[in-house]
């Protein structure tokens, strides 16, 4: 008999974030241990203290001898599988009711017996992305105070090592994972119970939402980390989808990626190297100096080139995705976008076709078309927009894959999915691109959980205030929304610009529509409808809201809700046709860094055109010739 409980600290393997190349920790005593063991096994994904999803069929599967039988039994429930040709075995458990006891699930073949111990039943969630969804508890403000007082019995969590395709891996290891981000190495592949040393090094987004979901539901939840930093959302998508889409961005990018693979030379790459290391060593000792330890011999390896990098389309998919493939889950959660930002219009292309197929092919790995499926849109990143540079901001791909999150979101709510989810996060914000505000961002998640898969709906409202209709009047645009909007603070309505044809935005002037007085002559104001408007705008036709990178924007839901508009906008201009006419042509792909540099400057005459009409309009305002005053 084996207990698999008292091994898991000792399961170790060692990889580099980056390039896939095994490293040894500075210990004797590490055990390398493979996704697969010899003989009878499980795949790690099912070890002691994970949490089984309750309710569902549950499905487990492993290796042992071709030919022989295996059984597999828990609580009162037993399935029994034949080994295939290649030892694979599968079997399914019938649906079980949430349970907060720690049972003993067996698994016998023979006299071979695997007893994995403390098996909670509850509600498994899937956490996707890339860094902001893996930045840690550890990192962010008010992390600590979360870490203090993490002990939770009922709260269990995986963090899925990287793994890359381009074939679909089966399993993963349990392993210490070294990342050059951080400079150290992170416990991953074991399922743990949630105590302040193990919550630190988790999804500090993953770790409030689970809290919250226990917290509110007192059923044990799982929690499995699947998220990767720096990714794109190809990456998470299986390559046999993205062949089938037909979009000239996306076809173009695997035509791209399938030429760099077929085109790698691991040989001329290693004499490239060779070559590089003489001629440092070379300068070096011409120099006098020292030649460092690990520099003094030549490289002998190859390198697999591109098929390795893990942004490889399809590439996490079948690495961290394909080892989950089957298992029962309740739902998952994604917060992806800053790398397809960096490849400009093409790479918005891209996403606005990826993001809905993405989330339809996890939806198949799970085995279940209605899967709960909840978008955070993308994080801020650079200094705020003020209204000085207002129009300058807004030049910024990011902020297109933004609004392509929410219209994603948006087109299937309206065709009727309601396991799909959305919450903002750019008023979350912070100068850096990582910005540490994540345990708000975790909570709006968990809202939309609670609320639509856990009965909270008449409690807890998640949905962003939607916009229902848009009408051009003269002179200016009004806003016909499914919910009562203002600024929390009851201040002015910030985050607004509007353009005429020539698309030449400009801050709006946002109001409420005056419907009439009351009694007292007051004005009426319906909380629905939004007035915009601008002096320098006198025939609007579109809109766009909180469109900058770290943009203004404070328009929410009425009553304390913290439901920001979401960002959007009513036109289809990208980012080389807003303002209109300043590219004689509108280039395919992304632009150069001498048509980026036109487009900017052109933002910043409006900017400045904008100034020159307000201070003249304060002038006139003070009298022709305004002397300043005392006091």
């Amino acid at each position: 008999m084996l207990n698999l409980r008292p091994l898991a600290p000792a399961l170790v393997l060692l990889l580099t974030a980056t390039a896939g190349m095994a490293q040894k920790l500075p210990r004797e005593d590490v055990v390398e241990v493979p996704a697969r063991l010899e003989g009878l096994c499980v795949s790690n994904l099912f070890q002691s203290h994970m949490v089984l999803q309750r309710e569902r069929p549950v499905a487990l599967w492993g290796w042992g001898e071709p030919g022989e039988s295996v059984t597999v039994s828990f609580a009162d429930a037993e399935a029994t599988a034949q080994c295939g040709q290649d030892g694979a075995w599968r079997v399914e458990l019938p649906a079980l009711e949430a349970s907060a006891e720690g049972r003993t699930l067996a698994v016998r073949s023979g006299d071979a017996e695997l007893l994995l111990e403390d098996v909670l039943v509850g509600d498994v969630w899937v956490l996707g992305g890339q860094s902001n969804m893996e930045f840690e508890l550890a990192k962010v403000e008010n992390g600590e105070l979360e870490i203090a007082t993490a002990n939770y019995d009922q709260l269990r969590i995986l963090t899925v090592p990287y793994g890359e395709g381009p074939r679909i891996q089966r399993g993963f290891a349990r392993l210490h994972e070294w990342s050059s981000w951080f400079g150290r190495h992170f416990r991953k592949g074991d399922w743990d119970v949630c105590r302040p040393e193990v919550a630190r090094e988790l999804s500090a987004i993953g770790f409030v939402f689970a809290r919250r979901l226990h917290m509110a539901t007192r059923v044990p939840i799982g929690v499995i980390d699947a998220s990767r930093g720096g990714t794109t959302v190809e990456t998470w998508t299986p390559r046999e989808v993205l062949d089938g889409l037909p979009g000239a961005a996306v076809q173009e990018r695997l035509a791209d990626w399938d030429e760099r693979v077929a085109t790698w030379d691991p040989q001329a790459d290693l004499a490239t190297r060779v070559r590089q290391a003489q001629e440092r060593r070379a300068r070096l000792e011409a120099e006098g100096k020292p030649i460092p330890e690990d520099q003094r011999e030549d490289p002998t390896d190859l390198r697999p080139g591109p098929i390795a990098d893990h942004n490889l389309p399809g590439s996490c998919y079948a690495g961290m995705i394909g080892p989950l493939r089957g298992l029962s889950i309740r739902g998952a959660i994604f917060h992806q976008g800053y790398n397809n930002a960096l490849d400009g219009m093409p790479g918005v292309r891209l996403y606005e076709e990826v993001l809905p197929a993405m989330i339809a092919a996890w939806r198949e790995a799970f085995g279940n078309p209605e899967l709960p499926f909840g978008l955070l849109s993308l994080c801020t990143d650079g200094y705020p927009q003020t209204r000085d540079d207002y129009c300058e901001m807004m030049f910024n791909a990011g902020i297109y894959i933004r609004a392509a999150q929410y219209r994603t979101f948006l087109d299937l709510w309206e065709a009727g999915d309601r396991n799909i989810g959305f919450a903002s996060t750019f008023d979350l914000r912070r100068r850096w691109y990582h910005p540490q505000v994540k345990l708000p961002a975790g909570e709006r998640i968990a809202r939309w959980a609670l609320s639509t898969q856990y009965g909270f709906g008449g409690q807890l409202p998640w949905k962003p205030p939607a916009l229902l209709e848009l009408v051009q009047e003269e002179g200016r645009l009004v806003l016909r929304l499914d919910a009562e909007v203002g600024d929390p603070m009851d201040g002015a309505i910030e985050g607004f610009a509007i353009a005429g044809e020539d698309g030449h935005f400009q801050p709006a002037l946002a109001e409420h529509l005056q419907v009439g007085v009351d009694d007292r002559g007051r004005p009426r104001l319906d909380r629905r409808q939004l007035v915009l408007s601008s002096p320098l705008v006198p025939a609007p036709q579109h809109f766009r809201y909180a469109w900058g990178r770290n943009p203004m924007g404070n328009l929410q839901l009425m009553g304390n809700k913290d439901l920001p508009f979401a960002t959007q906008r009513s036109d289809a201009w990208g980012l080389a046709e807003a303002p209109r006419g300043v590219l004689e042509e509108v280039p395919e792909g992304k632009l150069s860094r001498r048509d980026q540099n036109r487009i900017r400057e052109a933002l910043r005459q409006d900017d400045l055109r904008r100034r020159r009409a307000e201070a003249r309009a304060l002038l006139e305002e003070l009298g022709d010739d305004p002397e300043p005053q005392d006091g």
